[in-house]
């Protein structure tokens, strides 16, 4: 996945960020990994690592509910899961 594809996802402009965003990227694919989510290039896996990357990027507050966006990432990487398997 391309930081830029991220940027534009996150409404990101500037670079200031981009060490951040692509420690949080490399982060997603690799969490996804160990999840037994295999990568590939779906849209749907584009989008859990978005929304990963979007958990950690735009809370960083542990004092945030961010339980709806947490749950979405939760059901796509079941959905991942099951058609990983079903290859």
């Amino acid at each position: 996945m391309m930081l830029e594809q991220l940027k534009e996802y996150l409404r990101i402009d500037g670079s200031e960020d981009d060490v951040i965003l692509t420690l949080l990227l490399d982060a997603a694919i690799e969490f996804l990994v160990k999840a037994g989510v295999p990568e590939t290039e779906s849209n749907l896996y584009k989008l859990a690592v978005m929304l990963y990357v979007t958990l950690h990027y735009e809370n960083r507050d542990p004092s945030q509910s961010i339980e709806k966006l947490n749950f979405a990432f939760q059901s796509i990487i079941l959905q991942l899961k099951e058609w990983g398997e079903d290859e």
